[in-house]
């Protein structure tokens, strides 16, 4: 039997690869990935973005997402790369595909992609955690007795069932400060994180598993999480800007 193709022209072949960064926040920190992604295409179409498709019966966006944040988390360093079939000015897609998403899903950066892999670039994160009315005193003990340990061991839920996995691993640095006072919000402790991307990932809710179990952290609630930035590690400490030209 002759495979069958599809009828019609083929798609227009991509000419421009952009690099998107892009922030979740206030109350869009709870939508999921999926929810972005459709709201993506939406706001893609109405900006009227020329997107390059696949081939096929079922043609689709050329769009890849790297290493979003997990759902309820707010993140100023999420990325995506979009493939299009006419080129572009960057700063003309960056205004024109934030104004058509909706405030909270906010356009920062727009640039021609680097040659290589925007996955391999992202290597860790940086996690901001705000824990209100918790004294700095309390979560410092905390983090203090995580960092004396070589391995901690928590399990999570994957969609395969519960995984056990070393989070103290990807943990390798770990501050706690005093949080800002804001107006009509208790003040706390902060604690920063720089996290190495591993397999499975360590995600902040890990870290406060491992604070529950080995440094007694008992929280009324959950703090609030911030992903401040990922991308390439420097000296194992800090995080770098992803989208810098090499």
């Amino acid at each position: 039997m002759a495979k069958r193709v599809p009828e019609g022209p083929a798609p227009d072949p991509a000419v421009q690869k952009l690099r998107v960064q892009y922030a979740k926040r206030g109350r869009l920190r709870f939508s999921s990935t999926r929810d972005f992604q459709r709201a993506l295409e939406r706001a893609l179409r109405r900006a009227q973005v020329p997107m390059a498709f696949s081939a096929g019966f079922h043609p689709h966006p050329k769009i890849s997402y790297a290493n979003a944040a997990p759902t309820g988390t707010a993140s100023e360093a999420e990325y995506f790369e979009i493939q299009l079939r006419e080129r572009r000015d960057p700063d003309d897609v960056r205004d024109a595909l934030d104004a058509a998403l909706p405030t909270g899903l906010d356009v920062l950066v727009v640039r021609e992609a680097e040659a290589g892999s925007l996955a391999d670039r992202l290597q860790g994160s940086e996690w901001r955690l705000d824990f209100a009315g918790v004294d700095t005193a309390v979560v410092g003990s905390a983090v203090e007795a995580l960092l004396s340990r070589e391995r901690v061991e928590v399990t999570r839920m994957m969609k395969n069932g519960p995984r056990t996995f070393d989070m103290r691993e990807a943990v390798l640095s770990a501050v706690v400060t005093e949080g800002d006072r804001t107006p009509g919000a208790a003040s706390g402790a902060r604690l920063t994180l720089v996290l190495r991307h591993t397999t499975p990932t360590v995600r902040p809710d890990d870290v406060l598993s491992g604070l529950r179990q080995v440094g007694d952290l008992e929280l009324d609630r959950t703090p609030l999480v911030t992903r401040l930035r990922q991308g390439p590690l420097v000296d194992d400490t800090a995080v770098s800007d992803p989208l810098e030209i090499d």
